[in-house]
């Protein structure tokens, strides 16, 4: 495996997918007709095994029972296993395997689950190669309002960027009025696949590359021992589903073109311009925030025109992708009366300081409620067979996530001062359980550790209880919509030069494939 990694050229990929984005970007109408010689070439399988085993999940096995441990355990190691799907590639001979499908409760929905679809790590590691090849093509043609996985932009992004529309300006009221809370029935798996490959012929015309897709699109579910094929959708698990099911609702954002920045547009102010001129002559205007299939429209205008509105994104999710738009959780609210968005509770608010309307981003208390309740599920009293040390790891392990996400909100301090009272008192009440002959000073004695003058932590061997609070609390800064992907040399201040990029070993011969 070290061979393997060592010989892992990263630059000489980063520079490849950069060109792919620059040609994209700079000719929206480009179509590639030889890419699968870039999917099938030894230096993009390598980096994609680099990719993918350094995710946890190379350790959770397909249908086959196949895991990273066990390729390293064969006698041909890494390099024989990338040299036998590549072999399989350019033969034509490799056929992806039905997905295996597990199912995942819902937080907060006792009795509803997700199904996640997980591939076969031959099928993991082919998916990341042609992500490699395919996502700096139609990164160019994603538009800036859309967040949800993509390179450098994140859940924050969008939230930030929804704070900023609604928030009242120097010069007078915001024209955010209503805001329609889209919700769409089964997103991932209503995916028409017809009209998935027909975006994709958009820009490809390699036609190994374009059976390749359908070939991961077809390649059924296995459920419980039964084998289905699906007409429709693209199994949430996949390492390429992300990418493909951005490709088919940017048709979403491309209904809301005349309000929001468009892909290569310079800056912002074309649409701003537009909005303003649409204000001007009283018709209400449209801006949508996406992230991945959970979008908010920003309405201008009345009500009349914002339900009119979301009886006209129904039949547009309905002619044209064959989606449902939930027309009971698809609700209209005012920006006073507050709404949820990626686990956050936003709300029009006076501000502290200013006395203005603005956006405040609040910790929701189904959400302090559920991590509670995870909390009291990892304390339970038929965990104390575990040792401290392990109970701290699962709960450092969620501490740290949770807090990391939230930190952004309005008293977020406060919050997370509760949980972490909530859970001293709740981790010590399974050491009682754990030690039932030793009072509760002398567990005290066993487990607490002084984490500040101020403040004491429980602490076992190696492993010490992280808090809350420990996170800090901060406010995150819209970046807007023209964020670096690190491709973009516009924004990165990057000067890409051909001639540097034809000095590195193996991409003296790119051009030549994709003319």
């Amino acid at each position: 495996m070290k061979d393997v990694l060592a010989s892992v050229n990263t630059r000489a990929i980063l520079d490849m997918q950069r060109k792919l984005y620059c040609w994209s970007r700079n000719d929206p109408r480009k179509v590639y007709t030889d890419l699968f010689n870039l999917v099938c070439d030894r230096k993009t399988l390598a980096f994609a095994w680099s990719r993918l085993s350094r995710n946890s999940g190379s350790k959770t096995p397909g249908i086959d029972g196949v895991t990273r441990h066990t390729v390293l355990k064969r006698k041909s190691g890494v390099a024989g296993f990338l040299e036998g799907i590549r072999e399989e590639l350019r033969s034509g001979t490799y056929r992806p395997q039905p997905v295996r499908q597990k199912l995942i409760p819902k937080p907060g929905k006792p009795g509803k689950f997700r199904p996640l679809g997980i591939p076969t790590l031959k099928d993991r590691l082919v998916q990341m190669a042609l992500k490699i090849v395919l996502e700096p093509i139609f990164e160019a043609d994603f538009y800036p309002n859309s967040y949800g996985f993509r390179r450098g932009r994140c859940a924050h992004d969008a939230i930030s960027m929804i704070i900023k529309q609604i928030n009242v300006r120097q010069t007078g009221k915001a024209p955010v009025n209503w805001v329609i809370e889209a919700d769409v029935k089964a997103c991932f798996d209503n995916i028409d696949h017809h009209g998935l490959m027909e975006c994709i012929r958009k820009r490809v015309k390699d036609t190994k590359v374009l059976r390749l897709v359908r070939a991961f699109l077809k390649a059924g579910i296995m459920a419980e021992g039964n084998l289905r094929h699906p007409v429709t959708g693209t199994p949430q698990g996949g390492i390429v589903s992300p990418l493909l099911a951005n490709i088919y609702l940017s048709q979403i954002d491309a209904r809301y073109r005349r309000w929001i920045p468009n892909p290569g547009e310079p800056s912002s102010k074309k649409a701003a311009k537009r909005c303003e001129g649409d204000r001007l002559q009283g018709r209400p205007t449209f801006y949508i925030v996406r992230y991945a299939d959970d979008f908010i429209v920003l309405t201008t205008g009345t009500r009349e025109d914002a339900e009119n509105e979301k009886a006209r994104l129904a039949d547009f999710l309905g002619e044209e992708l064959g989606m449902e738009l939930s027309l009971e959780k698809t609700l209209i609210t005012r920006p006073e009366d507050g709404f949820n968005f990626l686990g956050y509770r936003i709300v029009k608010e006076p501000s502290f300081t200013s006395g203005r309307l603005v956006g405040k981003q609040y910790i929701p208390k189904e959400k302090l409620q559920l991590v509670r309740t995870r909390i009291k599920q990892l304390t339970r009293r038929n965990t104390t067979w575990q040792t401290m040390d392990k109970l701290l790891r699962n709960l450092n392990s969620l501490i740290t996530g949770w807090r990391n996400y939230y930190r952004y909100a309005v008293g977020a301090y406060d919050d997370f001062y509760a949980l972490d009272n909530f859970t001293w008192h709740r981790v010590q009440k399974w050491a009682r359980k754990k030690h039932k002959k030793r009072t509760a000073h002398q567990v005290r004695r066993m487990y607490a550790k002084r984490e500040s003058p101020r403040r004491w932590t429980w602490g076992g061997d190696k492993t010490q209880l992280r808090l809350f609070v420990r996170g800090g609390t901060m406010r995150y800064k819209c970046r807007g919509t023209k964020i670096s992907n690190g491709w973009n040399d516009e924004i990165d201040g990057v000067k890409f030069y051909l001639e540097a990029a034809r000095s590195i070993s193996g991409l003296a011969v790119l051009g030549e494939h994709l003319r």
